[in-house]
């Protein structure tokens, strides 16, 4: 019997230097991470951001394209880079990946959803880690999620995950931002998503990302509507991930529905 499912979601900034180069130290981390509690038999997932950032930097472009064709071009361009790096380390560690590139449609769209939810099935199945991304190449606003915040949460209620961590460049949420105000206090946790911890997320993502802390309220309250624990933590140190699965909590834990917490 497997420990559980864990989806964890890692975003641009985490994976790519602010000059849009891959953080190679990062990436193998996360992997290693990932692979050990695959090993250790959790059922592991991984949705994860990058390939507009990583295609910025092999194109040397001077910073994130405005256009929605460049966008997708750039994408195009650093999916393949990415997804060569993440089959290349993760097999270094002895694990198999599988790629998903998703839009909204195909989780809207009944029979897209049942095909999607019988492919994530067929390689946990498998024991093969699913690598998850939105298909930014073909993407339109109708399509189109927008940041994979919310696709991480949308595929933790489908995958029927246990666990959702989040991983960011911040410690979790703050009552004011940490980043201007050194007294900011840390929320360790909280049990429902109000309007007030709503308006504490308010701003936008990093240079070459797309999401922020709004966005990971908004898809912590999917995944706790549907009895999902979610943790919004600091990816470094990436063993930040152990934290959470050994019962503590380095970040901010959003309770699932119906959970008690004492």
């Amino acid at each position: 019997m497997g420990k559980g499912r864990i989806v964890v979601k890692v975003g641009t900034s985490t994976l790519v230097h602010p000059n849009g180069r891959t953080d190679f130290r990062m990436l193998e981390g996360l992997v290693r991470v990932v692979s050990d509690l695959q090993n250790s038999g959790y059922t592991m997932s991984l949705v994860s951001s990058g390939a507009i950032g990583v295609g910025v930097g092999k194109l040397g472009l001077p910073g994130r394209p405005e256009s929605i064709a460049a966008k997708q071009a750039a994408a195009t361009v650093g999916q393949c880079e990415l997804m060569f790096m993440y089959d290349k380390v993760f097999g270094e560690y002895g694990q198999k990946v599988g790629q998903l590139l998703i839009t909204k449609e195909d989780v809207e769209h009944s029979r897209r959803h049942q095909n999607l939810v019988g492919t994530v099935e067929q390689l946990f199945e498998w024991g093969i880690i699913p690598i998850i991304n939105e298909n930014d190449a073909v993407a339109v606003e109708e399509i189109v999620y927008g940041d994979n915040d919310n696709l991480s949460a949308i595929l933790a209620v489908l995958a029927q995950a246990d666990k959702l961590i989040i991983l960011t460049d911040i410690d979790g949420l703050y009552d004011s931002n940490p980043k201007t105000n050194p007294e900011a206090r840390l929320l360790s946790v909280v049990e429902r998503i109000t309007p007030d911890i709503t308006a504490l997320a308010r701003g936008s993502g990093s240079a070459l990302g797309t999401g922020g802390m709004l966005t990971k309220l908004q898809a912590a309250s999917l995944a706790c509507k549907a009895g999902v624990d979610t943790y919004v933590i600091n990816a470094r140190p990436v063993e930040n991930i152990y934290k959470v699965l050994e019962g503590q909590n380095p970040g901010t834990w959003f309770v699932a529905e119906g959970r008690h917490v004492e």
